[in-house]
């Protein structure tokens, strides 16, 4: 398969600053659901305009260093620790069309990116060393952008959610309980391993792979109570072996047998009346780190597994989703509660309140209608449900 490589603006490329984002955006984001949305030429000419101006200097991290050759295991977000006080503001820093916001200029390792300073502004560019000398380097125009499985780096580290986009799954309707079940296990065994036998009964829709799903709970909104959708403790993975088929007994009544699937991975343990779902495709296209266009206020519904309180690199699960403006790649700020205090300055001890404090950063990797699933960046305290998440 041919590798296309897009061109960049020949100014440099259009380095994304937030207020082209939101001043060239912000006509069309309500359509955001949508895959291509329209782009008039008066936003994209404002959006380059604001773009190559690049961001305040007074927004580079302290250390900012002048380049750095991009390494196998590199991150936009370790990148833009680098170079930014404030990673997720990445798009800011490096160009990207406005074509491709959530999608955008892919970086690869052995590239060096190279930060250029100008009136009191910083942009970001590719560069390649020319001589045995690290401060000569030539800037080139172009920068492939490419799938994953290309070889491009990704926003976070795909270890952290990897597993979950297919495990962390919230279904619009509790549509689990019409779903194919596991009826009989082999050898009536209680519960099944990996290469084990499970007979199933359902609709299978001619899909060959599903997952197993168990127990799903309804995810009810924190302030509201109003169920969200339903959450299902994933349980692994199975392949189709062979049909069901109706056929007559001995007795010459009719009888159901059963499909045949064999347990491919696990989770947990597999067992009688665990459900299955067909394995979707899996997306590991790159999106970039970026703020909500709009304003977002919302709580966090669930911590996803057992624990009680969630820490860094951890997933939770919120109550806004798709319709309300969330998407693959937004950054969110988390904030932790004012306590109730006493003033006892002035003599009387009066009861206040105090203000709620930022602690720490949510990375959104996958949104359904109602709900989004998030990654704990970095967080000071103990995240619980009920906390409370805005824009950055």
């Amino acid at each position: 398969m041919s590798r296309s490589r897009p061109k960049m603006n020949t100014r440099w490329g259009a380095l994304a600053a937030r207020a082209a984002v939101v001043a060239a955006a912000s006509a069309v984001l309500p359509a955001l659901a949508a895959p291509n949305y329209p782009v008039t030429p008066d936003q994209r000419a404002t959006a380059h305009q604001v773009a190559q101006a690049g961001v305040p200097l007074a927004e580079l991290a302290p250390d900012a260093p002048q380049t750095h050759t991009v390494r196998p295991g590199d991150t936009l977000w370790d990148i833009s620790k680098l170079f930014l006080k404030s990673p997720w503001r990445w798009p800011e820093l490096w160009g990207m069309n406005l074509e491709q916001i959530r999608n955008p200029h892919l970086i690869y390792p052995g590239q060096l990116l190279v930060l250029v300073k100008r009136d009191g502004r910083a942009m970001l560019q590719v560069g390649q060393s020319l001589t045995a000398d690290p401060q000569t380097v030539r800037l080139s125009p172009r920068v492939r952008a490419e799938l994953l499985e290309n070889g491009a780096i990704a926003s976070i580290p795909l270890h952290l959610i990897g597993p979950f986009l297919n495990e962390a799954v919230v279904f619009d309707s509790n549509e689990l309980e019409l779903a194919p079940r596991i009826v009989a296990t082999q050898e009536g065994r209680v519960l099944l391993s990996r290469g084990e036998t499970a007979y199933v009964l359902g609709d299978l829709g001619g899909a060959r792979e599903f997952r197993l799903f168990r127990e799903a709970q309804p995810l009810r909104d924190p302030e509201t109570r109003e169920i969200l959708g339903y959450e299902a403790r994933y349980v692994g993975t199975a392949e189709y072996v062979r049909p069901g088929e109706e056929r007559f007994g001995a007795d010459g009544k009719p009888v159901t047998v059963p499909a045949t699937f064999v347990v491919s991975t696990i989770r947990l343990e597999v067992g009688v009346g665990d459900r299955l779902s067909p394995v979707p495709q899996r997306e590991l296209t790159a999106y970039a780190p970026h703020a909500p266009a709009a304003p977002i206020d919302g709580r966090i519904v669930s911590l996803y597994g057992d624990a009680l309180s969630a820490g860094q690199n951890q997933i939770v699960a919120l109550n806004k989703g798709r319709r309300d403006g969330l998407e693959r790649g937004h950054v969110l700020a988390l904030w932790r509660a004012g306590r109730a205090d006493f003033d006892t300055t002035s003599g009387k001890k009066k009861p206040i309140q105090l203000p709620d404090e930022r602690h720490g950063l949510l990375f959104v990797f996958s949104a359904f209608e109602r709900v989004s699933y998030a990654l704990i960046i970095n967080v000071k305290d103990p995240v619980h449900p009920g906390d409370r998440f805005t824009a950055p």
